[in-house]
């Protein structure tokens, strides 16, 4: 029988608790990217070097590209070769865990590349079990299917989530929702599991919580908002917030919701984009979050603000990121602050 995480005493911690480092991956797939792949390398090292500032940030890169990052990088950002197909490091990277005693591990989770969104994706596959024996960590190998986009924890026992992406089809068809529930508090060390709904119209994730909503403490959660009644996701996110306004955590308290502005419609090649202010990194220090160029930023900017007092703010163009599919929290992971667990 595989021993779980929870099992063995580990959890998955919040994501403001300190850093010992972070990961990112370099854009690969030109499939994915088109001729928009070089402005995609220059948004990541721009991520890269803000982070960098705040704690150590290693970027796995493809043997082949090795050059092609180091020229972009700044000397602060080490570079690792590591072969994959794509570089949304959230997902296919091991979810990082922590036990009382302040050793870490990790969990690999089954990857099927978003439903097999793409043919190839045997490397990112790969990535997480690699990783974790490159560090010397214990590994957990998960039995079903999950991207750490999908998840967002308070560290307290309480696990965000959405239906449309862990409910899906293309995810784990022979479980149920009650068995991924249980799934989820066994491998993450939760007791609660909250569900949204739905996320972004023509979102390729099919709903991953980061674009959604996350929490910014133990009892508060950002969520995005939409105000505009003719926009089909008005419909999606006034379901989400009343689901939270309805919800409890894990230790009992009511949600205190604190909503994100949507940004203005923009589509690439026809196609919506999932622009997110939820999508931002929590450092050690400071936050890193999207601009834009929507009049938007600067109000989600202060309110990011206030929910993190204590952080220094740093707000950085991601356009060229979003237009893959994602945003600043989807390429990117902490390792927590800790001893490698054997």
């Amino acid at each position: 029988m595989t021993t779980t995480p929870r099992a063995a005493g580990f959890h998955m911690p919040a994501e403001w608790t300190p850093h010992a480092g972070c990961y990112m991956a370099w854009p690969v797939r030109e499939a994915l990217w088109g001729d928009g792949i070089e402005a995609a390398r220059d948004a990541y090292a721009a991520v890269a070097s803000a982070i960098s500032r705040f704690e150590p940030l290693t970027m796995l890169v493809c043997p082949d590209l090795m050059a092609n990052a180091r020229e972009r990088l700044p000397a602060s950002v080490k570079v690792e070769e590591m072969s994959q197909d794509d570089s949304w490091a959230r997902d296919f990277l091991p979810t990082f865990l922590v036990d009382g005693a302040g050793k870490v591990a990790g969990a690999d989770w089954q990857f099927n590349c978003w439903g097999k969104k793409f043919p190839d994706y045997a490397e990112d596959a790969k990535v997480a079990e690699r990783l974790l024996d490159r560090l010397g960590a214990r590994r957990f190998a998960a039995p079903f299917v999950l991207e750490g986009g999908a998840i967002h924890v308070d560290g307290e026992g309480t696990i965000l989530t959405s239906e449309e992406c862990l409910l899906h089809p293309n995810r784990n068809p022979g479980l149920s929702k009650a068995e991924i529930e249980a799934h989820l508090k066994e491998w993450l060390g939760g007791d609660t599991v909250l569900w949204l709904g739905q996320g972004y119209e023509d979102d390729d994730t099919d709903g991953h919580i980061d674009e959604i909503a996350c929490f910014a403490a133990p009892g508060k959660v950002l969520i995005n908002d939409c105000q505009d009644p003719a926009d089909i996701n008005y419909a999606r996110f006034q379901d989400n917030i009343r689901r939270l306004e309805l919800a409890k955590d894990a230790k009992g308290r009511q949600i205190e919701i604190i909503r994100l502005p949507q940004p203005t419609l923009r589509t690439h090649d026809g196609v919506r984009l999932t622009l997110s202010y939820t999508n931002f990194y929590i450092a050690n220090g400071g936050v890193v979050m999207s601009a834009f160029d929507d009049p938007a930023d600067a109000k989600a900017k202060d309110i990011i603000a206030r929910c993190f007092p204590d952080r220094e703010i740093v707000q950085l163009p991601a356009l060229a990121i979003t237009r893959g599919g994602g945003g600043i929290h989807c390429i990117t992971q902490q390792l927590p602050k800790g001893e490698i667990a054997r």
